[in-house]
């Protein structure tokens, strides 16, 4: 039997057991565009974790979705939103617009949110205020911010004190940038508030200081368990960058 026939037979076999199984977007797409390659996709992908079931293979095949098909879960949230509109629908949706970089829906939808009288918290504000800032708009993130901690004065996080900081550098208040810097590099949970501290500090030229907080950084990362050490790779590899130029 010709090769070619053989892929289009495993093609239609393939894209019948999606579609029967609720797959069919978008690997219907994939596997008509890429022929084998897009079968051999599906096999790994779906397939295969079916077969074998474990844990692992079942988030193996959550990650290789993802890249897939990133917007799954949206579509997936919007549907639910569609269906049942409550607060949790709607902030899961709203976190996954920030997750794809969807801003101005993101924006939206905390709004929404935090008019329901069930919708008063400040994770939602926070979440606001991610999106503002993600859609270049700081002067609004520092307003949702300021917001924030007149309704909710207890609330702590280092998560939006950083995002504070980084809007006050933003709209060119780099001494309130700075100080808010330095209060936060004192108990941030992570590295990344700690280098943008430090790349700020190089920017208005205390190039001395900065390298003082890359080189604590580093070695104080070197004696973090290894795990914690692969989580923050990325802000520590910018450390050592900073320190070469």
């Amino acid at each position: 039997m010709p090769v070619a026939l053989v892929v289009l037979l495993l093609d239609i076999t393939l894209i019948y057991h999606a579609s029967r199984t609720g797959r069919l977007q978008p690997w219907a797409f994939i596997i008509l565009m890429i022929p084998l390659v897009g079968a051999l996709a599906y096999i790994v992908v779906e397939l295969v974790p079916e077969w074998f079931g474990s844990p692992g293979a079942q988030q193996a095949r959550k990650r290789i979705a993802g890249k897939l098909d990133p917007e799954k879960l949206y579509r997936e949230l919007s549907d639910r939103l569609a269906n049942t509109d409550t607060v949790a629908n709607r902030a899961a949706l709203a976190a996954e617009c920030l997750r794809l970089a969807r801003f101005d829906e993101a924006v939206r939808h905390y709004d929404h949110i935090l008019m329901l009288p069930l919708g008063g918290e400040p994770a939602y504000a926070l979440g606001k205020a991610q999106a503002e800032f993600g859609r270049s708009r700081p002067a609004e993130a520092l307003a949702t911010l300021d917001d924030l901690q007149k309704r909710w004065p207890d609330f702590e996080s280092a998560e939006a004190h950083l995002l504070y900081a980084r809007s006050l550098a933003e709209v060119g208040r780099i001494d309130e940038a700075l100080e808010k810097y330095y209060a936060l590099v004192r108990y941030a949970p992570n590295a990344e508030a700690r280098v943008r501290y430090g790349m700020l500090l190089r920017i208005v030229g205390r190039d001395a200081e900065a390298r003082v907080v890359f080189n604590e950084l580093l070695l104080q990362m070197r004696r973090a368990p290894q795990y914690l050490r692969e989580a923050q790779a990325e802000w520590l590899s910018i450390a050592e960058k900073q320190l070469l130029n």
